[in-house]
């Protein structure tokens, strides 16, 4: 669980970003979710874009939350079509 305030610094930080995952048609699938979790181990945060033609029988919000539980991610913002997730780095064995 993230503080309000890293969550609000993190929404701010990742406006400027573009998305680098986008959901299409095909909607959640085991594809895009290994995407966004080898985006989330490698950058912490990413932002993901949902296409209109992913949003026939769901909300972004649905999508934004299937996501997020699916990866083990926390959603941080939801705004029109796009959302930011974030997942602290897992530790490795051996380290601290």
């Amino acid at each position: 669980m993230v503080s309000k305030r890293f969550r609000r610094r993190l929404a701010s930080a990742m406006s400027h970003e573009k998305p680098t995952v986008w959901v299409g048609k095909a909607g959640v699938t085991e594809g895009l979710v290994g995407e966004v979790s080898k985006q989330l181990d490698a950058h912490r945060a990413v932002k993901v874009k949902v296409q209109k033609s992913a949003l026939v029988e769901r909300t972004v919000e649905d999508v934004a939350a299937e996501v997020a539980e699916r990866t083990g991610a926390e959603l941080i913002e939801v705004r029109g079509r796009t959302f930011v997730l974030y997942r602290r780095r897992r530790r490795r064995a051996g380290t601290r």
